[in-house]
């Protein structure tokens, strides 16, 4: 299915991100009509008094209605001291109610809006039964919404299924072809599910934040310390192209390890909190990650007992064809394994229930009552392999034939 100009687009929410976003359209030749709760006008848009007005005579609806926390939550002042709270998601299943209740089968509805991972899901597309929904938000920044909605560094595209039920791939097909017009640099599209474009959005920015605060860290080093040039620091590090601004380690699998990792986290640890009172930072950002590298460790490891207690490990070395057991995930790995009940197998002595794929080059096999556990997910699928971070449906595509 193609998007051609006579396609029209409705638009809910034109604060910040909607209006620029919606004119946008407009000026590349679609016909938008929009709506937002507080009067607002345009040059370009058709403003309409109602969202059911809006839903009456639109193809694809999208909406971009805040999703705000309570005040004081936005960073200007301290927050790390206050409950956790998630997004606030009453206005958004409001507005989705409304074009529930005035859209039909042949319509597109499009929630653009910030949600936690499980949110459409769980919260949001059981309130959308007469037309279907996506999942699309955007990248974009304060000052640049209207550039980065033309020249995107990527388009996300979720919905229930993915790309294995036929509706959706039609739907999220015709998006596609919808943002080829409008976009001017012909961003690459990621199709996923829900959950997995939720994490696309949630995730990338978080990457930022932790980009910055690290960076950041380097600073206040430099500035307790003396003699250290902040600049030139960080950028010998952004001139690092082979592992730190490249694709590398951005594949997950088992943690870090060797004879550096997890070291200089712990030595960092004693800077930023021990050196002495005057040098002390005042926050340890690598408690944190060694904490995350240790809970990531158990949770393995009790996903691999959830397969059986008899557990054999590939290797025991930090890395392949290095053997070195310094600062080994999957000796960290096995320690909960015992923790939790089970038993390390080495040797044929023991039957061995489950066998853990420690590096993603590792030769191994197993006959068909041994339960192949692989965080690599590469391992030739079959009916005794499991692939950590990969649910089974998603995995076995069985959704392959449904009509959603």
């Amino acid at each position: 299915m193609t998007v051609i100009f006579d396609t029209k687009i409705g638009f809910i929410g034109l604060g910040k991100l909607g209006m620029p976003c919606a004119e946008a359209m407009a000026k590349k030749g679609f016909d938008v009509a929009g709506y937002d709760i507080v009067q607002k006008s345009s040059n370009f848009i058709d403003m309409r008094d109602t969202i059911e007005d809006l839903c009456r005579d639109r193809d694809i609806v999208f909406v971009a209605t805040p999703t705000p926390h309570e005040d004081g939550y936005d960073g200007r002042t301290p927050t790390s001291h206050m409950p956790v709270k998630d997004f606030n998601y009453d206005a958004v299943k409001k507005v989705l109610q409304k074009c529930n209740k005035n859209m039909d089968v042949t319509q597109t509805l499009v929630l653009i809006s910030t949600v936690l991972p499980g949110t459409c899901r769980r919260e949001l597309q059981p309130l959308v039964t007469n037309t279907k929904l996506l999942y699309n938000p955007y990248l974009i920044a304060m000052g640049t919404v209207a550039d980065d909605m033309i020249n995107p560094e990527m388009i996300m595209i979720g919905s229930k299924n993915g790309l294995s039920g036929k509706n959706c791939k039609i739907r999220s097909e015709l998006l596609e072809s919808f943002y080829n017009q409008v976009c001017d640099n012909f961003p690459r599209v990621e199709f996923g599910t829900f959950e997995e474009v939720e994490a696309m959005k949630i995730f990338y920015n978080t990457f930022i934040s932790n980009k910055i605060a690290l960076v950041n860290m380097i600073q206040d080093v430099s500035h307790k310390l003396g003699n250290m040039d902040v600049d030139k620091v960080t950028q010998a590090l952004a001139k690092s192209t082979k592992r730190i601004v490249s694709s590398r380690y951005m594949k997950a699998g088992m943690g870090d390890g060797g004879s550096c990792h997890p070291r200089d986290n712990i030595a960092l640890r004693w800077l930023a909190k021990e050196l002495a009172k005057e040098l002390a930072l005042g926050y340890d950002m690598f408690e944190g990650i060694m904490t995350a590298r240790e809970k990531q460790a158990e949770n393995m490891a009790k996903a691999i007992l959830s397969h059986g207690k008899n557990v054999c490990f590939s290797s025991d070395n930090y890395k392949p064809g290095v053997h070195l057991p310094d600062g080994s995930y999957s000796l960290l790995v096995q320690h909960f394994v015992v923790k939790h009940g089970g038993q390390i197998v080495q040797g044929i002595e023991t039957p061995v229930q489950v066998l853990v794929r420690v590096h993603e080059s590792d030769d191994i096999s197993a006959d068909e009552n041994t339960i192949i556990f692989d965080p690599w997910r590469t391992y030739p699928l079959a009916k005794n392999v499991v692939y950590y971070g990969k649910s089974s449906n998603t995995v076995l595509n069985t959704h392959t034939n449904s009509e959603e």
